[in-house]
Formats: C-alpha cells, sequence, structure tokens
C-alpha cells in the first residue's frame, strides 16, 4: 500500500542575538558603533541587544517591510516587559505586498501604533530617562541575508532629533491619505527648512 500527503513546508527563523552581542560588543552612553554585516544577525537582534543594555524602554520603528518572525519577536518584547511602548512607520505598499504580517503588526500592537506612507527609512529608536538610542540602518525588519550596514549612537539631542521626526510624520493626518504624500507636512516643504536645521551638538 502507499500513503502519499502534501506537506506544507516551512521555514523556521532561528534570531541571532549571540551573534549581535558578540559583534557589536559592550554599549555606553556617548557611543557611536557603525558596521558591516553578512548576514549573521538581524535589526530585530540589534534591537534586543540594545535593550538588554537600556533596560524597559521606549521604541520607534521605521521600516519599508517587516517578516512575521521579526513581528512576533517585538511583540515579545512587549509581554516580557522589555518594552514600554512601541510604534511604526511602514511602507504604504507593505498593505498589499504583505497583508496577512500588516494584519499581523494590527493585531499585535494595534492600529493606533502603526501609520503607513511612502517610506523607505530605516531606523530604529530606542529611548527612556536614561539612555538615547539611535539605530540607522539599511535593514528592514526581517531576516538579512546579505551586505548590511548599522550605525548605533547614544546622544540625547540626536535621539530628540529621530523622535520630532517620528512625531510629526505620525501624527500628521496627511500621512494616511490615498497618495501617502508628506509633501504638504511643513516639515518637509523646501520653502521651511527648520526642521532639517534642527540644532543638535553630535560630538564624534
Amino acid at each position: 500500500m502507499i500513503y502519499k500527503r502534501k506537506v506544507r513546508k516551512t521555514r523556521k527563523r532561528f534570531f541571532s542575538l549571540d551573534q549581535a552581542q558578540s559583534y557589536i560588543g559592550d554599549l555606553e552612553k556617548g557611543t557611536e558603533i557603525f558596521g558591516i554585516t553578512k548576514g549573521q544577525f538581524s535589526i530585530i537582534d540589534i534591537i534586543e541587544h540594545v535593550l538588554n543594555f537600556t533596560g524597559k524602554a521606549n521604541v520607534l520603528i521605521s521600516t519599508w517591510t517587516a517578516a512575521h518572525a521579526d513581528i512576533k519577536k517585538a511583540s515579545s518584547f512587549l509581554q516580557n516587559n522589555k518594552i514600554d511602548n512601541i510604534r511604526f512607520m511602514v511602507d504604504r505598499g507593505f498593505i498589499n505586498r504583505q497583508p496577512e504580517y500588516c494584519a499581523d503588526l494590527k493585531r499585535l500592537f494595534g492600529e493606533d501604533s502603526i501609520r503607513f506612507f511612502r517610506l523607505h527609512a530605516k531606523f530604529v529608536v530606542i529611548f527612556n530617562d536614561d539612555y538615547h538610542f539611535v539605530i540607522r540602518t539599511s535593514m528592514n525588519l526581517n531576516e538579512n541575508k546579505r551586505f548590511e550596514n548599522f550605525e548605533i549612537t547614544e546622544d540625547k539631542d540626536f535621539c530628540n532629533y529621530f523622535i520630532d521626526f517620528f512625531n510629526i510624520c505620525f501624527d500628521n493626518k496627511d500621512i494616511n491619505d490615498e497618495k501617502g504624500d508628506i509633501t504638504n507636512i511643513p516639515a518637509f516643504d523646501d520653502s521651511d527648512d527648520s526642521f532639517l536645521d534642527l540644532d543638535f551638538d553630535l560630538d564624534l
């Protein structure tokens, strides 16, 4: 007798916090770290490494796309009390490219924690009363089996620059219109460069 059945193949995601910790090393106030990876770890591993140093913190994530495993991992940070508050800015195309993952984001974090508009900027802000980290990167919130770059900066004024940028985009009602156009937001108007010239002194 022969028994046949179709098996749905699954691809398991293994995270690499140990790799990130080993590669990046110790963190401290005023740190500035730049690195290029070849896929040993992803941005979610860097986020966890920073959170292990800062303790409970607020997190802002800007990404072009996101994967199911990384979304769940971010959710586990909330459940494990590593994160006080988390918000996302994601490219509008994500809604159609990955509707299931988009639904995951809304279900796990709440629709009010997410904004969609035309976006390709990738960065993460992690901050509390004691530490103010900005992670600038080429990585999206997914597995990154390719050369990627990242830069970790701990600086309060620099961090506030990114928080202001995030809040301007996140809080403006026009970012969720059909066009996803940010050009009508005053801070992005060429005639008003006050936002682009936010004053901070980053001593590198």
